[in-house]
């Protein structure tokens, strides 16, 4: 018993594949994309020996005793892995991706029924944009018409405003749209 720690946890499989995936998830505990595909990973793996206990069982004899137990071991083993590992991600599933799993249905569609959507949303959003600049044109038209020198005040104004804006952005690494640049990190 003087093996590695993991040897004495490991429900018969082995303890080295264990404790080395174990190793690799506590120096990935703070990184969700980590995190992330290491269940991703693990899921594949689990998939795998699936396969072979699959092959194992559909060709069994006497012989195959031994290797269709081995395999079983480390199926519960890497499922076992699998909890430990999905334990530390936490992402939301909307439900209604899974009714459309539950129905037989290609998660897909949801994603496209999403951005169908929002692009839908944003043609609206855009075409209201656009009546208001017509509205703010035709208003200031309208309005130089009457009031020529007051119009000329209002865009002095308005350009000074925009400029201080845009010197405050750029002296803040902001975006015009208020947006914060985010360096990016290699």
């Amino acid at each position: 018993m003087d093996g590695p720690v993991g040897g004495s946890r490991a429900s018969g499989g082995n303890g080295m594949v264990s404790n080395q995936a174990n190793d690799t998830t506590t120096v990935a505990a703070d990184d969700p994309k980590q995190n992330l595909n290491q269940v991703i990973n693990s899921v594949q793996k689990t998939l795998g020996l699936l396969h072979q206990l699959y092959l194992t069982v559909s060709s069994f004899n006497a012989a195959s005793q031994l290797p269709l137990l081995q395999r079983l071991n480390s199926l519960v083993s890497e499922l076992d892995n699998m909890v430990k590992l999905s334990e530390k991600c936490n992402i939301q599933v909307p439900t209604e991706v899974l009714n459309l799993i539950d129905d037989g249905k290609n998660p897909d569609e949801f994603t496209r029924d999403v951005i169908n959507s929002c692009i839908a949303k944003n043609q609206v959003t855009k075409g209201k944009t656009d009546a208001f600049k017509s509205l703010r044109k035709h208003l200031l038209d309208e309005l130089e018409q009457t009031f020529p020198d007051e119009v000329e005040a209002y865009r002095e104004i308005r350009a000074n405003s925009a400029a201080e804006a845009k010197r405050l952005a750029q002296s803040q690494s902001m975006l015009p749209n208020g947006d914060v640049k985010v360096k990016s990190e290699l």
